[in-house]
């Protein structure tokens, strides 16, 4: 594996969030960074901005996930521009929640277009390019196993994408790159806080042991372990929630 100062990774829907968070601790490592964002430029040049007044190196990149051209053209760009790809983690996904009985299929088919194929169409990219030594970090959900009501379709969503991440890590074979994901648990970002009053939030605050929401920060420590040191662990979907299940 190569140093990291010389290492590159490009973080899709790293302009906020979790996303955010993880582009910079991945800085914090010494990680050259491609921010991706989908939509919103600013927020995109923000977050260089941060990463490079901290001392670091960050571009933003844009495009739709689930638009293969659109993806090929950033990984282009990280690729011209920071000199190659060492790790891929894949934070771009939408939420939607209604019971099962009630979902829209139009706002189905939005989510699955987003969290599946806008996770295939990334992972499909990162498998040709990231550099032996690398890693690739999906992400998927603790909902998966904590079955919350309201959540069947975006759980359904997160369960494909962790099948098709333990399928890509033994697919990968013999090219020295780690595929794994992060499923966080409950976690205040604005996706997760959106549409939930204040009981609510109170009573998910303390299904985990400790008491308390996770954090952006918390999951970003994840991915960087993910990244970089965890180089044995392989296949594997990790459950960064507190302990919630």
């Amino acid at each position: 594996m190569t140093d990291n100062i010389s290492r590159v990774a490009l973080v899709t829907g790293g302009s906020g969030g979790i996303g955010r968070a993880v582009v910079e601790r991945l800085a914090l490592d010494g990680i050259a960074v491609g921010v991706h964002y989908a939509g919103n430029r600013a927020r995109a040049d923000e977050t260089v901005t941060a990463v490079t007044a901290a001392g670091g190196r960050a571009i933003a990149v844009g495009g739709d996930v689930a638009d293969a051209d659109a993806m090929s053209a950033a990984f282009d760009a990280v690729e011209r521009k920071l000199g190659g790809i060492d790790v891929v983690v894949n934070t771009a996904g939408i939420m939607l929640l209604s019971p099962i009985s009630t979902l829209e299929l139009d706002d189905l088919d939005r989510m699955h277009r987003t969290n599946i194929r806008g996770t295939f169409v990334v992972s499909q990219q990162a498998a040709r390019r990231v550099r032996p030594g690398g890693a690739i970090v999906n992400f998927s959900t603790s909902v998966t196993r904590l079955q919350f009501p309201g959540y069947g379709a975006y759980a359904a969503s997160k369960a494909a994408v962790e099948g098709m991440t333990l399928i890509l890590a033994r697919e990968l074979r013999g090219k020295d790159v780690t595929v794994n994901a992060v499923a966080p648990g409950p976690t205040a970002t604005p996706l997760f806080l959106e549409g939930k009053d204040q009981a609510t939030i109170d009573n998910l605050s303390k299904a985990a042991p400790l008491e308390r929401l996770g954090t952006p920060e918390d999951i970003a420590e994840a991915v960087a372990f993910l990244a970089g040191p965890a180089r044995w662990i392989n296949g594997q979907v990790l459950y960064a929630n507190g302990g919630v299940a």
